[in-house]
Order: structure tokens, then sequence, then C-alpha cells
């Protein structure tokens, strides 16, 4: 048999497949949705919340200078200012961060939902072998992919960069005749502008990185002939197994069926290849039904258990064969072999009132 890496890949991935490719932290992901939706979500919130962070800065800049004295600047004084400032811009952009991480996580889920797995982190010393490291980084195949693709992104987002910037540069040349608030008012507006194109150019990036990691995440989890049959084999057993067991399962019915001849009212068979055994209770039954059936050495099983226990034996070619071939273990007998059953049933209860009678005599 060949090798799996050899045989090609036709095959769609099965649901325990992309289960197990789940588990691993194999999943159809873009990074480049995650990017652009933290860069845009920044942008956003940056734009939002603009006035309340320069004046937020501004006056905790303002505070900072008016309160320190030059003369007793040391050691303490300028921790306590580091210690203040950091709790400062924390606070401050608590929100832009708390919103961007939000964006983050639910970006992540909406591409492949949520799966808790520890699989992917649990340490690989594989991993750690350079041969093995030097190959993922310049040989591999994702690695020149992923380099082609910075490239790409880095010549596209670069470019239309350079393109906007060139007119902002020719426009630029009037700000010579304008005022300083006019001046900031463009500065500002030209910054907008260009964020958001690149935006733009962002999301048609990552569009297009998520459909094609789409197609690579298809590719790579296609399976084999031989790997759909080993699986189907796992799942299903082994045949041999399977065939072991449903002999045993075949052997224990058998035998239950076996145990019931005894409560059997008749035996019909057709005398030599068939036998079939009814019981009818009429205060709990509509129709007698089969306890049980048999072919050739288990009809002749049937016969002589019934012979031990002193069921009646009724030979009846046709009807003991169309009994076998229409009824099953527990199944009441159909309307159009009823008349022909009953015939049957009352003969025999006639024996066991005369029977009962001479026993009495």
């Amino acid at each position: 048999m060949a090798d799996v890496d050899e045989q090609e890949r036709s095959e769609q991935p099965t649901h325990k497949r992309l289960n197990e490719g789940r588990e691993k932290g194999k999943v159809a992901k873009s990074i480049e949705i995650n990017s652009f939706a933290i860069f845009t979500t920044g942008l956003l919130m940056v734009f939002i919340t603009q006035k309340f962070l320069s004046s937020q800065i501004s006056e905790y800049s303002i505070h900072i200078f008016n309160s320190i004295d030059i003369l007793k600047v040391n050691k303490d004084l300028l921790q306590n200012y580091a210690k203040e400032g950091l709790y400062f811009y924390l606070i401050t952009l608590a929100p832009i961060l708390g919103t961007i991480f939000l964006i983050a996580l639910i970006t992540g889920f909406a591409q492949v939902g949520f799966e808790f797995s520890l699989k992917p982190i649990m340490p690989d010393f594989s991993k750690f072998n350079p041969v093995n490291g030097f190959k993922k980084v310049f040989i591999s195949t994702r690695s020149i992919v992923e380099i082609l693709k910075s490239l790409l992104k880095l010549l596209i987002i670069g470019g239309f960069t350079y393109s906007i910037l060139s007119q902002l540069v020719l426009n630029s040349t009037k700000l010579a005749e304008l005022t300083i608030p006019e001046i900031v008012s463009f500065m500002i507006d030209s910054a907008y502008a260009l964020l958001w194109k690149i935006a733009l150019v962002y999301a048609a990036i990552a569009a297009v990185d998520f459909i094609y990691q789409k197609f690579k995440f298809k590719k790579e989890m296609m399976m084999t002939k031989q790997e759909v049959k080993d699986e189907n084999k796992q799942s299903e057993g082994d045949p041999l197994i399977k065939q072991r067991i449903k002999k045993a399962q075949f052997q224990a019915a058998k035998n239950r069926m076996m145990k019931n001849v005894p409560k059997a009212d008749v035996i019909i068979t057709n005398p030599t290849h068939f036998a079939v055994a009814l019981k009818y209770d009429i205060t709990k039954d509509t129709a007698p039904k089969v306890l049980a059936k048999g072919v050739d050495e288990l009809a002749q099983r049937i016969k002589a258990i019934a012979a031990e226990n002193g069921v009646p034996i009724h030979e009846d070619r046709e009807l003991a064969r169309a009994i076998y071939r229409i009824c099953n273990i527990g199944d009441e007998i159909p309307a159009q072999l009823f008349k022909a059953v009953a015939q049957v049933l009352a003969y025999v209860y006639q024996l066991k009132n005369r029977k009962k009678k001479k026993s009495i005599v």
C-alpha cells in the first residue's frame, strides 16, 4: 500500500477530522481580518474620543510642569511621577484598549467560533530542533507564502500611501497662506483621510486573505481514500470484531428464543425443514404470536424441546413456510394466515380437552 503522503488527497474532510483539527488549533482563520478590525476600531475610538484625550493629556501635562520643582527633583519624586503617569494613561486609554480587546475577541469568535483547547499550547519538544526550525522558517512552502504575502501587502499599502502623500505634499504648498488653526485643521483632516483610505485598502486585503485562508485550510484538511477508510474502520469498528459481536448477539437471541419454546401452544412444521412455535393468550393478544422459528437444524431443536415439554407438534407444510417467511420473532400472525392458524389452534385445544377428560375419568 502506498504511503499516505504519496496518495492524492481527493476526499472531502470528514466531521471527525475537522473536529480533531479544531482541537489542535487548526482552523480557517485570517490574521489580516483581526488586524483590520483592531486597526479600524482603534482609529474610530481615537476619532470619537479625540477631544477627551487631548484635554486629559493637556491637563495632566500642565499639572506635571506646574508642580515640578527642578531644585527638589530626586529619585523618589521621579518614580512617583512615573507611577502617576502610568496610572493616568492606563485609565485614560482604558476605554480604547478595552474596546479594541473586545473587538479582537469578537472577530476571532466570528471566524472560527468558540473552542477551548490546551493542545495548541502544550509543549512540543520537536519544535526546539534547530534543523526543523530552519526548515519551517526558510524552506517550508507556508513560510515562503507568508513572506510573499507580507511583501505584497507592504507594496500595496506603501504604494497607496505614497500616492496619497504625494497629493498632500502638493496641497501643503498652500499652507503658507493659511492661519495656524487652518494649518492644524488641514493636518488633522489629511491624517484622518490617509488613515481611512489605508483602512479601506486593508479591508480589501483582509477579505482576499480570508478567502485564501479558507481555501488553504480546506486543501490541508483534504483526505486520501485510505485515510477515509481507516477512519471509517475506527469509527465503525473492525469488521471481524463486528462480525463476532453480531454472532454473539444472534446466539443470545437464539437462546432466549429456545427458552420460549416450552411456553408455546403448538409447533407447526413442514415437517423436516421448518418449525414455528405459536402462542395465543386470549386475555392479552389480539392474534397468535410467534415465539420461535427455525429452519433445518434449528427446526429440529425446536421440535425436540417441544417434545420434551409436551408441546403439540402439527404438520402443515404450506402454513409453516408462510409463517416463517412473513413473521419475525414476537410478531402477531397476519390477517391472511389467521384463519388457518385458528383452525390448528382449535384442533390443538380439542386434543388438550380430550386429554383432560380422560385424566379425570
